[in-house]
């Protein structure tokens, strides 16, 4: 079952999180415009970050590699379960004690990352996945919370587990868990094949409250509904 929600306050950069073996793995698909800021915010807490260039045509991995991040590219579009995939093999080959799952749109804040694995250092969880549904500072729109919502219930239904967010890309994942994951999923599925993988390992999981930030710039790529869309689709054809 999972653990109850924690009541500590997120943690910033000069936390434990900047001084454990943690890699932070970003699916690339052409952020350039937005990728650099989002790995020169991540570095002052997490020191090892890697994105996984899924075949960008707009240079994404020279300006990621600019930033500071470690690169691996993919010759063609992928998809992102892949890119995923690739990120885990890479930081696990690396010795990643735990591995923080991070969107390259700046939809997400490194504080609630630390925390995180401030939390699965703490009450020696295998995974945390980050929820904007257990408190009221992401506001995504009725629309799309109604999606996702349809989304989790059949996650949960479909895998077994019990979360509120399921198809949130902050994800914290310790070694022994990561360890079993391989995505064969490339689209949106993938969010519900990790969870099904990671709820066949038995091992203890919480929800930790993130904010999910809905940029203009995520906005004007259409990411806002369109993605939740495509995750129903994905868990229908699936």
């Amino acid at each position: 079952m999972p653990a109850e929600p924690p009541t500590h306050e997120a943690t910033t950069s000069g936390t434990p999180a900047s001084k454990a073996n943690i890699w932070v793995v970003i699916p690339l698909y052409n952020e350039a415009t937005v990728i650099g800021g989002v790995i020169e915010g991540l570095l002052p807490t997490f020191s090892n970050v890697v994105c996984i260039d899924d075949g960008s045509s707009d240079g994404s991995g020279e300006v990621a590699r600019d930033a500071g991040a470690h690169i691996v590219s993919h010759p063609i579009n992928l998809g992102q379960g892949a890119a995923l995939q690739t990120g885990f093999d890479y930081a696990l080959e690396r010795g990643a004690e735990f591995v923080v799952t991070f969107d390259a749109d700046g939809q997400h804040r490194v504080a609630d990352a630390a925390a995180m694995v401030e939390r699965a250092r703490n009450e020696d969880l295998a995974i945390v996945f980050g929820s904007r549904f257990l408190d009221d500072r992401t506001n995504p729109g009725m629309l799309k919370k109604l999606v996702l919502k349809t989304a989790v219930t059949v996650t949960n239904w479909t895998t077994k587990t019990h979360l509120t967010d399921a198809h949130n890309g902050l994800r914290v994942i310790r070694r022994d868990a990561l360890s079993r994951i391989q995505l064969k999923q490339d689209r949106m599925a993938h969010g519900t094949e990790i969870i099904a993988q990671l709820g066949l390992t038995k091992l203890p999981y919480a929800e930790e409250p993130v904010e999910v930030l809905y940029t203009d710039y995520s906005k004007a790529k259409g990411q806002s509904l369109l993605n939740s869309v495509n995750i129903l689709i994905d868990l229908i054809i699936r």
